[in-house]
């Protein structure tokens, strides 16, 4: 397999996910789109990498310094953050509009949240990823890990204590008509 067939298709495996971790980083899509871009093209030129793990974390790792540069770069300090979720897609189905309209609540809740509370929990809930290996990736102690997360965890619960959740209400409904 060539170099470029390797890289097409690291491209086609890998690219949700780093999209994914820069945006949690960045909370802007189109920056985390060039961050990725900017992954694969530096890998593909300058990266020596030696296969001693899978290449999916090593890609992560990457991202995330990335991702870390850009929010301390001068690009980033001028430009204002908005939230960019996707518009939803129409639907009649009234449960899943429900259901995606307070998972992005979550999300937005998440992402208020400062860095260091939310990279466990994206890697924790979103990339089911185990408290040893969140550890080695952020290079931070197991404990430090579980603190956050229990930390974040917390205030995602006050953050999210008064909000009207309709799918419960729903639920609760169907079950007292049946």
């Amino acid at each position: 397999m060539s170099r470029e067939q390797q890289l097409e298709h690291l491209i086609k495996n890998h690219t949700e996910n780093l999209l994914r971790i820069a945006y949690y980083y960045t909370k802007n899509a189109q920056s985390a789109e060039d961050i990725v871009q900017d992954v694969f093209i530096t890998f593909h030129f300058k990266a020596n990498y030696v296969e001693q793990g899978e290449i999916g974390a090593y890609l992560a790792k990457m991202t995330i310094n990335k991702s870390k540069d850009y929010l301390k770069s001068w690009a980033y300090r001028t430009h204002l953050l908005k939230d960019k979720f996707e518009i939803f897609k129409r639907t009649t189905h009234e449960k899943e509009l429900v259901t995606r309209q307070e998972q992005q609540l979550i999300e937005q809740a998440i992402l208020a949240l400062p860095l260091k509370w939310r990279e466990p929990i994206m890697y924790f809930y979103f990339e089911e990823m185990k408290i040893k290996d969140i550890a080695d990736l952020l290079e931070i102690p197991e404990s430090t890990v579980k603190t956050r997360l229990k930390k974040a965890k917390q205030l995602l619960k006050n953050e999210l204590a008064n909000e009207d959740w309709e799918v419960l209400t729903h639920d609760e409904e169907t079950i007292v008509r049946d």
